[in-house]
């Protein structure tokens, strides 16, 4: 080995050690947001100016996951690196020509787990922004379907920092959770100093998912029942249309974060962050001070002892619960549990709402076995299941 081999090889353990740092519990509720989002196998879009540690963050996480991460620079490609390139075989009238995907996505789909990395997608011109509609949505690079375990995360700096900067499309943007990303300068100076915080990946109980799911459901369709201006609304300008804005779509990734969030009892300033990146901050904001004050019981508690609970005053309140327990049966059906479920609608009924409890009669209706006998409280609603063909007439 020479001198110069010898004071290269002492260059890059000195290089190594300025990169070794060790991690330590710390709670950050944007680092918990972006776990709680990509545990969900939602597409995350994280926004901030370059270098605040964005990509450190994503590999820190994919350690957490144990599976690799594949970083892409969306702006240096071109549509078919997304769309994929036609490869014509020797019958293409017969065979048809398939759409060869690039390396990245072979290599996650033979791994059959990953995380993919698109940095820098606001400086992604708008025919590379329109290829990438169906890898985020559809998992599909080419003819080259990802494996389900794939995580889709992003990022993009604001377009007044962005090099060649554009607004992200609608369609593409309402694909995403977005937060915002910033720094501590307090966590990068102990950062610095050898300890970061450590990225927790959220663990999924599996004895929660059906309350969890339940209550979700519950919680949303009340939201919108009150709120139904809220399901759908598209920005006027372009920069808010490149953001996170409601639509069905949205409030679909809303449902499985809130499912995510009481199953696996993330925090809910973690819960928040993620809610208004997936909806905005208008609807956003609005759904989790109704959460705050919504307070479902447990679905399952009340299935069984159904006579014990009391129905909710509010009529968006009483549609969030009837949704919640009919979700539950709906999860693991029995002729026990649809009966509770009969005795839950008729304390309605009897509340005086039974236009409230109408909906979730007619799905309780359709999941009878035809061996189980008619319960004396379905009366109430016979004339509403009838128009509905749930009942003869």
């Amino acid at each position: 080995m020479t001198a110069t081999d010898r004071a290269f090889v002492a260059a890059d353990a000195l290089v190594a050690a300025t990169r070794a740092w060790r991690t330590e519990p710390a709670r950050d509720p944007k680092v918990e947001a972006l776990a709680l989002a990509v545990s969900a196998n939602l597409p995350v879009l994280l926004w901030g100016e370059p270098g605040i540690g964005k990509s450190a963050t994503l590999q820190q996480l994919a350690d957490g996951l144990g599976t690799p991460m594949e970083t892409v620079i969306a702006s240096v490609h071109e549509p078919s690196d997304f769309a994929g390139l036609p490869i014509v075989g020797d019958s293409p009238a017969t065979d048809g020509v398939p759409m060869a995907p690039p390396d990245w996505a072979v290599r996650l789909a033979r791994t059959g787990s990953g995380l993919i990395f698109f940095d820098e997608l606001s400086s992604a011109p708008p025919a590379v922004q329109a290829a990438l509609l169906r890898v985020v949505l559809e998992r599909r690079v080419g003819s080259l379907q990802l494996p389900p375990a794939v995580r889709i995360v992003a990022a993009a700096n604001p377009p007044t920092s962005a090099a060649d900067g554009w607004h992200l499309s609608p369609p593409l943007a309402n694909r995403f959770v977005h937060l915002h990303w910033t720094h501590d300068a307090r966590t990068v100076a102990r950062g610095l100093a050898g300890t970061w915080p450590a990225v927790t990946v959220p663990v999924v109980e599996p004895a929660r998912t059906s309350t969890a799911l339940a209550k979700a459901r519950g919680a949303i369709a009340g939201f919108l029942t009150a709120r139904p201006g809220l399901a759908h609304h598209l920005p006027t300008d372009a920069e808010a249309r490149g953001g996170a804005w409601p639509s069905p779509r949205t409030w679909e990734m809303v449902l499985r974060l809130l499912a995510f969030h009481h199953s696996a009892g993330t925090g809910a300033e973690a819960l928040a962050l993620a809610v208004v990146g997936a909806v905005g901050d208008g609807a956003g904001l609005e759904f989790v001070s109704y959460l705050d004050n919504l307070d479902l019981p447990d679905p399952e508690r009340v299935l069984a002892n159904p006579e014990a609970f009391a129905l909710p005053e509010r009529g968006d309140r009483q549609l969030a619960f009837l949704t919640a327990v009919i979700s539950a049966v709906q999860a693991d059906v029995d002729r026990q549990r649809w009966e509770a479920g009969w005795v839950v609608l008729e304390k309605a009924v009897k509340a005086g709402v039974p236009d409230v409890a109408a909906r979730a009669a007619m799905d309780l209706a359709a999941l009878r076995e035809v061996s189980w006998p008619v319960p004396a409280a379905i009366d109430a609603f016979v004339e509403v299941l009838q128009l509905s063909g749930r009942l003869p007439g």
